[in-house]
């Protein structure tokens, strides 16, 4: 069993008992007016009250005895203030309304009458054009996947086209080298392990499957950039798991927890060490396309239900363990492994549709679904079971449990 996150909360102080709001008296003439803020009733915690934006523009309310004589009609003597000659401030006040006034006339002239522009035939159709959204236009057998799907941020109408398409151009940019060949101290079986460990630690902690592959997806661009000794194999995949924790998660677990899976076979400064060298030599861009959300958009083309959608993501997880398929593009390896499972559910083949959206024909899928399909037919190790183990279980349809299909009747049925 795995601890559970250790994340704390910080307990919240007490807060202090509000004092009793005091209450002001009646204002009585033979009352010393004392220099302190008046408390109002209204205030919590007996603060001063709150002045109006506007409201409080005059001192006539500070004197209720002024007040009762402007309602009686008496006479109320009005202290002038000194060394202010009234006189000229009238004289320039009539100055400046005059000057107001005749700027403010302006002579009316009637407006110019709008000249009709004339237009061409051709500058009416573009303008038309720009006004008038062009309607999607599709090949003959092509169905509109996109249409009225609103819950989805990736399967959005307006922009799903261009969000798959953004992420088909950047599978240029992580396409991955055959490595093994400058690793030293790292082999093929070593790496098939690390991500086996990989998928236990994704199922115990309860993370996305997206966090999964863009984690293995981390590891091997980052033994691609430099030469590691097998000795920090597992910090490495630990740490990458943790950076796509907090790339894909909600609430990534924290560093304390993956030094616990560890065994403490490492410190945490040797974790944040690690974490800032993987995202140096990933020039910080991991937003790396991996096979998950392809293959979810291509399932939707096909109108696959669930079970055949985790029969494709099975056979998907289990490609992770092997380095033979590293170098396949993400969209491609989706396509290859939803097209296998739709063999192997004898649900029909590759349709317009599926053809239209993934950008790959069957004889594209052809060699790659051999090669997958061989893959559940003999796997390479035994001995790492926690692929098959997870999709062994109820929940995920006992799709690994299913028989893989005969290597002949496979060819034939894609070449047809």
């Amino acid at each position: 069993m795995m601890p559970s996150l250790r994340q704390s909360r910080p307990v919240a102080s007490k807060l202090p008992k509000l004092g009793k709001p005091v209450i002001a008296e009646n204002n009585r003439p033979d009352k010393v007016e004392i220099s302190q803020t008046k408390r109002s009733p209204s205030s919590p915690q007996g603060g001063a009250k709150k002045r109006a934006a506007f409201g409080d523009i005059t001192n006539a309310h500070k004197n209720p005895q002024l007040l009762q004589k402007k309602k009686e009609g008496q006479k109320i003597s009005t202290k002038k203030t000194k060394n202010v000659p009234t006189n000229d401030v009238t004289k320039n006040n009539e100055l400046n309304i005059k000057k107001t006034q005749k700027k403010a006339i302006v002579t009316e002239e009637p407006l110019p009458e709008l000249k009709e522009e004339k237009l061409s035939a051709e500058e009416k159709k573009s303008v038309t054009a720009k006004e008038i959204p062009e309607e999607k236009v599709l090949p003959p057998g092509v169905e509109d996947i996109d249409q009225d799907s609103l819950d989805d941020p990736f399967s959005n109408s307006e922009y799903a086209m261009d969000i798959f398409n953004y992420m088909r151009d950047r599978e240029e940019k992580f396409l991955l080298p055959n490595y093994m060949e400058m690793q030293t101290d790292i082999s093929k079986d070593m790496r098939a392990i690390l991500v086996d460990w990989m998928v236990e630690v994704q199922e115990n902690f309860e993370l996305n499957h997206e966090t999964l592959y863009l984690a293995v997806k981390m590891v091997d661009h980052y033994l691609a950039a430099t030469v590691s000794m097998k000795e920090k194999l597992q910090l490495i995949g630990s740490t990458a798991v943790l950076i796509a924790s907090k790339f894909e998660e909600r609430c990534p677990p924290c560093v304390d927890d993956f030094m616990y899976i560890c065994d403490d076979a490492y410190k945490r400064d040797e974790v944040v060490a690690m974490e800032m060298e993987i995202l140096q030599k990933l020039n910080f861009d991991i937003n790396i396309p991996v096979p998950y959300r392809f293959l979810r958009r291509f399932a939707k083309c096909a109108h696959a239900t669930m079970e055949t959608l985790t029969l494709a993501r099975y056979i998907c997880e289990l490609t992770l363990q092997e380095y033979d398929f590293v170098q396949e593009s993400a969209s491609k390896m989706a396509a290859g492994c939803l097209l296998l499972a739709l063999k192997m559910k004898g649900l029909g083949g590759w349709t317009a549709t599926l053809q239209h959206y993934s950008g790959y024909q069957t004889k594209d899928l052809l060699p790659l679904v051999k090669r997958l399909n061989f893959l559940l037919t003999h796997p390479p190790n035994e001995k790492l079971k926690a692929v098959r183990g997870k999709y062994s279980h109820r929940v995920f349809f006992e799709v690994a449990k299913l028989p893989p299909m005969d290597v002949l009747t496979i060819e034939e049925s894609l070449q047809s």
